[in-house]
């Protein structure tokens, strides 16, 4: 790779800027002073620095986001706050994007990554990657609807969903459930619950794939992958 592209990847500046560093002899690698921006190095092997700081080479980020209600999940919008927006300045340069969605006033768990594959191997209906669900609906939820969630509901569109997991946690004017899906489509958990007379007031999601939310993370707040969580997301693309 060559230097002033590896630096400028890792958000040291544009193109234009990495090579003015260069030229002016503020950058080193293995403690050569470098000044042709043309370089190419090894961005795993080779120590880089600036100004005397080095800069490790990170092709991929992985962040968890716990999701506020809101924000939407997309990379931009002229209307809305999105969850890139929600990004620490040490990340923007990565150009993350949302693995799946959560509708505007859903909260919970979300994956943003630049690593394109993974993306496919968590969204993707054929992969049967299960989502869960913390849902609190209006009206009494009964056995009667646990069985047809697991027989397949049929959306307003016509659409007839995969079996899904409805798990009653408390039943009431209010209800409390977890529900598991393999799918994702549009307003999926809300139109299931449509399907059989009762609306969602609440939802949140808490569980995607290998991933479980972390309840230290207040809503709004990102961090990276631990190692744990990273080897089990990775793991996805190795079992094809």
């Amino acid at each position: 790779m060559r230097l002033d592209r590896m630096l400028a990847n890792m958000g040291v500046g544009s193109r234009k800027d990495v090579r003015q560093l260069i030229r002016n002899g503020h950058v080193t690698v293995n403690g050569k002073t470098k000044t042709r921006h043309g370089q190419k190095i090894d961005p795993y092997e080779d120590i880089v620095t600036v100004f005397g700081e080095q800069v490790k080479y990170q092709k991929y980020v992985y962040l968890m986001l716990n999701k506020p209600q809101g924000v939407i999940s997309a990379t931009q919008d002229g209307r809305h706050t999105t969850v890139v927006d929600l990004l620490p300045f040490e990340y923007v340069h990565f150009e993350p994007f949302p693995v799946g969605r959560l509708d505007v006033d859903s909260v919970g768990l979300l994956l943003l990554t630049n690593d394109g594959k993974l993306a496919h191997e968590l969204t993707s209906p054929k992969k049967n990657v299960e989502k869960v669900y913390y849902v609190e609906v209006e009206g009494k939820v009964t056995e009667d609807d646990r069985r047809q969630f697991a027989d397949g509901v049929t959306l307003d569109d016509g659409y007839e969903t995969k079996p899904a997991k409805l798990q009653i946690l408390h039943s009431g004017s209010i209800s409390k459930v977890y529900v598991t899906i393999t799918e994702g489509k549009f307003h999926q958990v809300k139109r299931m619950f449509q399907s059989v007379g009762k609306e969602v007031i609440f939802l949140q999601r808490i569980k995607m794939g290998p991933l479980m939310l972390d309840e230290a993370l207040e809503e709004g707040e990102i961090r990276e992958l631990t190692e744990k969580e990273l080897e089990a997301c990775l793991s996805l693309k190795s079992n094809e």
